[in-house]
């Protein structure tokens, strides 16, 4: 009996230190590494992010579409009753249908559309807007930026009555970063509206040439890297933050990379809209010249100073009467050295019309002063 009442006693004050410092050794339930708590809150928040800014900027983002009768593309065909074999002619063939070619968004809830001006670049053909209901629109006046892959396109709200339009929150592209998340919205390959695509910015200030394979390009400045899929008639749609702001209009795919697009920074794009809302048209100050940027590297080489190798004047242009020739190099602008990440564009763009500005002249091994007063920009 003594020998039972010790062992009850034993196994008691083993229970109670082991409940005593079991807090110390807590048991932890195995979990996998592929279905973690951290990583589940991870891609349930991308996903709800992605999802809230679609939702809410959808609706600002529109399809540009060019309108075309019908019978300007396809041939008429002949009927077989009439005895002189005469073209048959129906409504259809003189109705438009239009043909979707790029993407734009709001910027006003008046009708005042951005997208790229190369999606809207001929003078000769009516273009058609068509908002994410299907509604749609006739543009009724286009700005293009003579700079700037950029175009304003006016539509009247009233034209549908109920529709109400809504404008997208401008961002702030100066604070972009690399690897920073963006999301693109556009009308991919010109045939699939309302396209959501997502990936980083995978570089900044990058330098390119501009276009979507369908029409004429240009070479543009300090544009937006991405890794988000942009395809043919993304062009002129929005490139957002996780926000919803708009940070980039998407411009260009690279034809020789995959996963590799450009967008202009926002920052540009509303300098474009505040000078067309107070003048009513992109105002912009000229200089008149065609140059190619002096790297540091091609000026050691050439055994010339670092700038801008000017490789063409325009006639009556304020370069040429300043007295600029081909074959200078403006190796400063307001004593402001011009380099590749301080070109003439760059500078240039800051200043307005009527500015006089003073230029360092690099001519022959002679260095000249000249003065421009910078003129209003031709729109064509």
């Amino acid at each position: 009996m003594r020998r039972l009442v010790v062992t009850v006693l034993f196994l008691a004050g083993f229970l109670f230190l082991w409940n005593g410092f079991s807090p110390l050794f807590p048991k932890q339930p195995i979990q996998s590494p592929l279905s973690s708590p951290s990583e589940k809150l991870r891609v349930v928040s991308e996903e709800s992010v992605v999802i809230d800014v679609v939702k809410n900027v959808g609706p600002s983002v529109v399809t540009i579409a060019e309108v075309i009768p019908v019978s300007s593309r396809t041939p008429s065909f002949y009927d077989p009753f009439s005895p002189f074999r005469i073209p048959k002619s129906t409504e259809e063939d003189a109705d438009p249908q239009p043909q979707d070619i790029g993407s734009g968004f709001l910027v006003t809830a008046d009708g005042l559309i951005v997208t790229n001006k190369h999606v809207v670049s001929s003078a000769n053909i009516k273009y058609q807007v068509i908002v994410s209901n299907d509604k749609k629109y006739a543009v009724e006046k286009i700005y293009r930026d003579p700079f700037n892959d950029i175009a304003i396109l006016k539509i009247n709200p009233e034209e549908n009555k109920g529709q109400k339009l809504i404008s997208v929150e401008m961002g702030d592209s100066s604070k972009l970063v690399v690897g920073q998340f963006v999301i693109a919205i556009g009308t991919a390959l010109g045939e699939f509206r309302n396209t959501v695509t997502t990936g980083v910015i995978s570089g900044l200030g990058r330098g390119i040439t501009a276009g979507d394979g369908r029409s004429l390009s240009e070479q543009l400045d300090n544009v937006i890297q991405t890794d988000a899929a942009i395809n043919p008639g993304n062009s002129g749609g929005p490139l957002l933050n996780s926000s919803g702001q708009v940070i980039g209009v998407n411009t260009a795919v690279a034809s020789s990379g995959q996963n590799i697009g450009f967008a202009l920074p926002i920052d540009e794009i509303k300098d474009s809209i505040k000078n067309f809302n107070e003048t009513g048209q992109f105002s912009r100050a000229y200089l008149g010249v065609n140059y190619r940027t002096v790297s540091r590297e091609l000026a050691i080489l050439n055994e010339v100073p670092e700038g801008a190798f000017i490789q063409q004047v325009g006639v009556d242009s304020p370069a040429d009467e300043a007295g600029i020739q081909r074959g200078d190099i403006i190796t400063k602008i307001n004593g402001d050295k011009v380099t590749e990440n301080n070109d003439i564009a760059r500078i240039i763009a800051k200043k307005k019309v009527g500015d006089t500005i003073s230029l360092t002249i690099y001519r022959a091994t002679k260095t000249l002063d000249l003065k421009a007063t910078l003129s209003e920009a031709p729109t064509k």
